[in-house]
């Protein structure tokens, strides 16, 4: 009996020991991303990603995404307007001006109805200090729908 008491008060403190490490890493982590974003005086945007990889969807899949963005700078970011290169990618953007410190989000939209490969870019234009265009990039492909089972198949 007493070694099933010390067993599972060694189990137990084993397992706060791994939680409170994990806190640590959690904690640490946050703060390296707060500090790896440059500031900027005046306005600034910081992308978390210029480029979105779809990889390989479905035919008339999902293709909603989004760029996430920080205001790295000191005053207020606008986004003027965002343009997608091609009437298949529909951009959309944040009305409201980001906060110093703040996040916004781009948000596109891709007409997976056409199917193959595909690089398309989306323009921002903003008063980002130094960068009042900004362009983004999506890619990847869509994959033709599969032959129902049991069709008949034409010879020429």
């Amino acid at each position: 009996m007493k070694r099933i008491i010390l067993l599972a008060a060694i189990t137990m403190f084993s397992v706060a020991t791994t939680n409170a490490q994990a806190k640590k890493a959690i904690k640490k982590a946050d703060t390296a991303t707060k500090s790896e974003t440059p500031k900027v005086d005046g306005v600034g945007m910081v992308f978390e990603n210029e480029t979105i990889d779809y990889g390989t969807i479905a035919h008339n899949a999902d293709g909603k995404r989004e760029f996430v963005f920080v205001n790295n700078g000191s005053k207020p970011l606008t986004i003027e307007s965002t343009q997608g290169s091609c009437g298949c990618t529909v951009p959309s953007k944040p009305e409201a001006a980001i906060a110093p410190g703040a996040k916004g989000v781009i948000g596109v939209k891709y007409a997976t109805d056409r199917v193959g490969a595909f690089t398309k870019t989306i323009t921002v234009k903003s008063n980002a200090t130094g960068q009042e265009t900004k362009v983004l990039t999506i890619k990847g492909t869509v994959l033709p729908d599969a032959p129902a089972e049991g069709a008949a198949t034409v010879k020429s």
